[in-house]
């Protein structure tokens, strides 16, 4: 199952996520069971700096993504305001719809 995460810094935080940026690299690396890191990134800000992230993942479930982002050095360093975590169904795009055999036509929304 995937999951979308879209999580939002607290106003005036781009030095916390500076300062815990590698220990959050190596998390995101790490993984961990029951869970892949599948794309992640920074979104931005109408400043152009860093504002908040955005990731993907596949997991056994929720929990595993809950408990995921919890362990996250960017959430332990009181980085976020918010965090939502949402089922996604990814079908565009997906490779692991296309090495099931499902088509991938242009100008398709599956």
């Amino acid at each position: 199952m995937f999951f979308l995460v879209f999580a939002t810094d607290k106003p005036g935080a781009l030095e916390t996520r500076r300062e815990n940026k590698k220990a959050h690299v190596a998390h995101l690396d790490a993984g961990s069971a029951g869970l892949k890191v599948l794309q992640t990134g920074p979104w931005l800000g109408d400043d152009g700096n860093e504002a908040g992230s955005m990731l993907i993942f596949e997991a056994d479930d929720r929990g595993s993504v809950e408990a995921f982002m919890d362990a996250d050095p960017y959430a332990r360093a009181g980085l976020f305001e918010t965090v939502q975590i949402r089922s996604w169904s990814w079908n565009r795009g997906n490779p692991y719809r296309a090495q099931e055999g499902v088509p991938q036509q242009a100008g398709s929304n599956q």
